[in-house]
C-alpha cells in the first residue's frame, strides 16, 4: 500500500532507513580505522622524537671524547670518532626528515577525519530526518485505519437499514460491504 503523497511504502522507506544506517556503520568503522593509524603515527612519532634525544646526547658525548682525544693526540681513535660523528649526524638528519614526514602525515589524517567526522554527522542527520518522515507516515496509516474503523461500524447500520428497501438501497449496501472489506485489510496497520 503507498503512503500519500510520499512515493515509497513503508517496506521501502524501511530499506532505505536500513541503508543509510548500514553507509554510517561504514563511515564509523572508517573513522575508527583513521584513529587507529593516528594513534601508530603519534606512538611513532613519540618513539622517533626519544631516539633523536638519545642520539643528540650521544653525539654530545662522542664530541667531548673528540676533544679529550685532540688533547691526548690519539689521531687513530680520533678518526673513527669522527667517522662516528658523521654517521650519528646523517641518522639524526635521516630521522629528523622520517619525524617531518610522520608530521605531515598526522597533519593529513587529522584533515581527512574532521572530514569524515562531518559527513557521519551529515549521514546520522539524514537518518534522524528520515526516522522522523517514517515516523509521521506511520501516524497517517493509523488515522486512515481508524476512519475506515468508524466507516465501517456506519457501513452496517446503513447496510442493514437498506438493504431490504430499493435498488438503490442494495447498491449502497454493496458499497458499505466493500467498506467493511477494506476495514479488514486496513485492522493491521492499527
Amino acid at each position: 500500500m503507498r503512503i500519500g503523497g510520499l512515493g515509497k511504502t513503508l517496506e521501502q522507506w524501511c530499506e532505505e532507513i536500513q541503508e543509510e544506517k548500514n553507509k554510517a556503520d561504514g563511515w564509523e568503522r572508517k573513522f575508527q580505522e583513521v584513529q587507529t593509524r593516528n594513534e601508530a603515527l603519534e606512538k611513532s612519532l613519540s618513539e622517533n622524537r626519544k631516539e633523536k634525544g638519545k642520539l643528540k646526547g650521544r653525539v654530545a658525548e662522542l664530541e667531548r671524547s673528540l676533544h679529550q682525544y685532540r688533547n691526548q693526540n690519539f689521531a687513530i681513535e680520533l678518526r673513527a670518532s669522527l667517522s662516528k660523528i658523521e654517521e650519528m649526524k646523517e641518522r639524526i638528519e635521516e630521522l629528523e626528515s622520517t619525524l617531518q614526514n610522520c608530521e605531515i602525515r598526522i597533519e593529513y589524517l587529522e584533515t581527512n577525519e574532521n572530514h569524515q567526522n562531518e559527513q557521519l554527522h551529515d549521514f546520522q542527520n539524514q537518518v534522524r530526518n528520515r526516522d522522523d518522515i517514517m515516523g509521521e507516515a506511520v501516524v497517517q496509516i493509523r488515522e486512515v485505519a481508524d476512519h475506515l474503523q468508524t466507516l465501517a461500524v456506519q457501513a452496517n447500520t446503513l447496510s442493514v437499514k437498506y438493504e431490504l428497501e430499493s435498488n438503490r438501497g442494495q447498491e449502497l449496501a454493496s458499497l458499505l460491504r466493500k467498506i467493511r472489506v477494506l476495514r479488514i485489510r486496513a485492522k493491521p496497520y492499527l
